[in-house]
């Protein structure tokens, strides 16, 4: 069992294992990665829970799947006299998270607390680190938590939504952890993005000027990216793609930054051909 506690110190929220660290166990399925190169970035895992928490409640490790508290993780909890207006419940969350959801969404602005769980793992050679997470936010979601924020994906899950997409599929489903996002462009086109591919170490998409001919070939190719990544593969410089239903010559660029506000992290821009 793994005990899990609310019980407060300067802020910092803690949770005790008592799982003997990361011992392999024979419920615990790891989540690989079949195509794992090294040379990846340090995955960053951002998730915001909000709820009322019961106090000295224990995780059943074998039911929520988690081997405990990942290394180089944080948990932080927060009331409403600690911190009147809580992390992610205002300007891009409110236009993107909200509008999915918007019930849901006004009620985590008043919510009593929320927890943050938030860290860096690096370069991982497989998901543990994620599984192990999803298991303990699923536990949060049964005990207290009303909702859960993936940060990186701009994505607010209610708790039957996080079991059936998130928790229940094992081994997982990677795409559900990354979002595709659709932005019109000046000129009638549309730019596919995504957002999420930070927690696995690995860059985010770009594709522009997608006109609707191409839409679903364009998003079959950013998904098939997402799983390759998320899988630990990567993308080479200026790799030239080849699929059937979009135009020869199509080639991928790394660029961007971690402070790029459209991906929070770097990127790899699809170009067409000239």
């Amino acid at each position: 069992m793994i005990k899990y506690s609310a019980l407060l110190l300067c802020g910092l929220a803690v949770l005790v294992s008592g799982c003997g660290g990361h011992k392999k166990q024979s419920y615990l399925h790891t989540w690989e990665r079949p195509q794992y190169q090294t040379g990846g970035s340090n995955a960053l895992v951002y998730f915001v829970l909000y709820g009322r928490f019961q106090e000295g409640a224990e995780v059943s490790a074998k039911t929520y799947r988690t081997g405990g508290f990942p290394e180089g993780v944080e948990l932080q909890h927060f009331t409403r006299k600690q911190l009147p207006e809580f992390p992610f419940t205002q300007d891009i969350f409110a236009k993107t998270a909200g509008k999915n959801n918007p019930a849901l969404f006004e009620q985590i602005k008043t919510a009593p607390e929320c927890l943050v769980f938030r860290g860096e793992v690096h370069d991982p050679r497989n998901l543990d680190y994620l599984r192990d997470l999803v298991g303990l936010i699923m536990f949060s979601l049964d005990h207290g938590a009303i909702a859960v924020m993936d940060v990186q994906q701009v994505k607010l899950f209610d708790p039957v939504a996080w079991r059936m997409e998130i928790f229940q599929p094992d081994p997982p489903n990677l795409r559900k952890h990354v979002t595709i996002l659709v932005s019109d462009e000046p000129d009638g086109t549309h730019w596919l993005h995504t957002r999420g591919m930070r927690k696995f170490g690995r860059p985010d998409l770009s594709f522009r000027k997608v006109g609707s001919r191409y839409e679903q070939a364009a998003i079959d190719l950013l998904n098939r990216f997402i799983l390759l990544q998320a899988e630990g593969g990567l993308i080479p410089e200026n790799k030239e793609i080849q699929v059937s239903s979009l135009p020869a010559g199509l080639t991928c660029h790394h660029g961007g930054s971690l402070d790029d506000p459209d991906f929070n992290n770097v990127h790899v821009e699809i170009r067409w051909p000239k």
